[in-house]
């Protein structure tokens, strides 16, 4: 079984194919996929997908390039619309400081947000962090993450200082196609030196970011094998078993959601 935990199915750009979007994917062995909500206008369609197709989930969140956008959020907002059951996850949230497309106190202010969303639903923080490694670090240790709520820091290329504090509070982590591109040789070193394996799970964040030997093009879920592949490689294991593993790691961060021969069986 292949699950990719961040996936965008409800991007324009799969407007016209979804169908066999979700074709192929399957027909490569991908069992649950997460479509992972970046902005409350999006958010309808993200859990309308979720409500197409019985082996997609979906997360509720604002991500930091838009955290300016809807100031008026509060906890109680959230929360409420986190209680439907088909959403797994509050996020993607985070700090870039990269584009700084929003204020960086207002991505503070949204990060923290989310992370109370996170306590009073039990739901894992799916976390984005990009040229923020010594601000993450000191939420991650005065909002008590990994003790307080669960968390993984998707699409990882920060450095090993914030990779270990997270992996020491129990965090987890999700590895895509950055890990075989030809320049990545800290973020493999980073996946294979501090990523424990019992933490580290799959993702594509198509449409963005296909893997080699795809790279270039508009990525998609049935393109996991690859990642997965590549992890293998990095981790010096089958990859079988890091498909087994990956799997495993998924459902303890990710309670909430069930394989589709769950479903089917149901």
């Amino acid at each position: 079984m292949l699950i990719d935990s961040h996936v965008n199915l409800h991007a324009p750009a799969y407007y016209r194919d979804l169908d066999d979007v979700m074709h192929r994917a399957r027909e490569k062995g991908v069992q649950v996929m997460v479509t992972i909500c970046c902005r409350m206008n999006e958010f309808a369609r993200a859990l309308a997908i979720t409500e197409m197709y019985d082996d997609v989930w979906c997360t509720l969140g604002i991500h930091p390039h838009h955290a300016a956008d809807d100031p008026e959020i509060t906890p109680e907002i959230l929360t409420a619309l986190a209680d439907h059951p088909k959403v797994i996850g509050i996020g993607e949230t985070g700090l870039d400081y990269h584009y700084d497309y929003s204020p960086r106190e207002d991505q503070l202010t949204n990060l923290r947000t989310h992370a109370e969303v996170a306590r009073r639903t039990g739901l894992p923080l799916v976390l984005h962090t990009r040229e923020a490694d010594e601000d993450m670090m000191a939420f991650l240790q005065a909002e008590n993450a990994g003790e307080d709520f669960s968390f993984i820091l998707h699409s990882y290329t920060s450095g090993e200082a914030l990779a270990r504090l997270a992996a020491e509070r129990g965090g987890y982590f999700s590895v895509n196609g950055i890990a075989s591109f030809r320049n990545a040789g800290e973020v493999r070193g980073v996946i294979a030196n501090i990523m424990p394996m019992d933490r580290i799970i799959l993702e594509t964040d198509c449409p963005y970011l296909a893997p080699v030997p795809k790279r270039g093009r508009r990525n998609e879920p049935s393109y996991l094998s690859y990642i997965n592949d590549c992890l293998g490689a990095i981790k010096g294991i089958p990859p079988t078993e890091t498909a087994k593993q990956t799997a495993h790691n998924f459902f303890e961060l990710f309670p909430r959601a069930v394989s589709s021969k769950q479903v089917e069986s149901s």
